[in-house]
């Protein structure tokens, strides 16, 4: 794969990674339908207006590209109505999919959510979102579906269909069940979430660095697997400077426990995405601010 086209490109992730891919030798055709496109783009690649709920706006975006990464959705709850979010949603994913396959593209790596799992957890204030069901911790791939929003919806029925076109077009799929993103200039608002620990809750604490994201997307591009997988992208640790285990008997006393938790590592498990894809976090926010409260510099590998 040379050409790898990336929709989404404008938003966090979409930005993150078109850097990281053209760093590493691949040529990248990005869309999104805002920001700036042609030769007023600031992507560092030719960049197209385009709306996916478009059937032949979406082929246009993956002609002449060998693989796409598909970043590009209305990103979380409450942003449009529940019907709004769902419609556009599937519409940009099935199109996409069905793209790939008209094109025989090599591969498809995109966003789906951590959302599919079950979040909001234990209760949140979001719009458009209800409590989710909590089973057991570390969250791993086989906590799933259990949607709670339309938006949870939205990347449940992705993966359904994804699934499918993947069969009938032998084209291996990688959806990445994205954890809430944080870039290096958001690190400065972590240590006000320490003193509430129900207030983060609704995810066990997860978060994923945007530079992380963009290596997943990589990774699944380069990784040598079939049909349609789904793998947890998260960092290895938690947001909270206290170790994992004491946040889950205070505000999850009496859950079931799988494995041992062991100092400050994450509850969305990740063992799943190292051993498909090579997934291996490389940024933590101990990394962007100063370490403080005991054990606050330890980081798991």
């Amino acid at each position: 794969m040379k050409t790898i086209a990336v929709t989404g490109a404008h938003g966090k992730a979409g930005r993150a990674a078109v850097t990281d891919l053209l760093a590493h030798g691949y040529s990248v055709h990005a869309s999104d339908i805002t920001g700036p496109v042609g030769r007023n783009s600031d992507l560092g690649c030719p960049t197209m207006r385009v709306d996916l709920t478009d059937y032949g706006q979406a082929l246009q975006a993956l002609s002449g590209t060998d693989a796409v990464v598909h970043l590009a959705n209305i990103p979380e709850p409450g942003m449009y109505p529940p019907a709004e979010t769902i419609n556009r949603n599937t519409a940009a994913n099935q199109n996409v999919f069905l793209a790939a396959a008209a094109l025989r593209l090599e591969r498809v790596v995109w966003a789906s959510s951590e959302t599919t799992l079950g979040l909001p957890f234990g209760g949140s204030d979001k719009a458009g979102e209800r409590d989710g069901e909590l089973h057991y911790a570390p969250v791993d791939e086989e906590h799933f579906p259990y949607p709670s929003s339309a938006y949870a919806l939205s990347k449940v029925l992705g993966e359904q269909a994804a699934a499918h076109v993947s069969g009938w077009s032998g084209i291996p799929f990688v959806g990445l069940r994205i954890s809430n993103i944080f870039a290096p200039e958001d690190y400065a608002r972590v240590p006000g979430f320490w003193p509430d620990a129900p207030s983060r809750r609704w995810n066990l604490w997860g978060y994923v660095d945007v530079r992380d994201v963009a290596a997943a997307c990589r990774n699944a591009l380069e990784a040598d697997t079939t049909g349609s997988e789904n793998v947890i992208i998260a960092a290895a640790d938690t947001i909270m400077d206290r170790p994992s285990s004491d946040l889950l008997d205070e505000v999850f006393p009496g859950l079931e426990r799988h494995g041992t938790i062991r100092g400050h590592e994450t509850l969305l498990s990740i063992k799943a995405a190292r051993s498909l894809i090579g997934y291996r976090p490389a940024h933590s926010w101990r990394d962007g601010i100063a370490a403080r409260g005991a054990g606050a510099d330890e980081r798991p590998e």
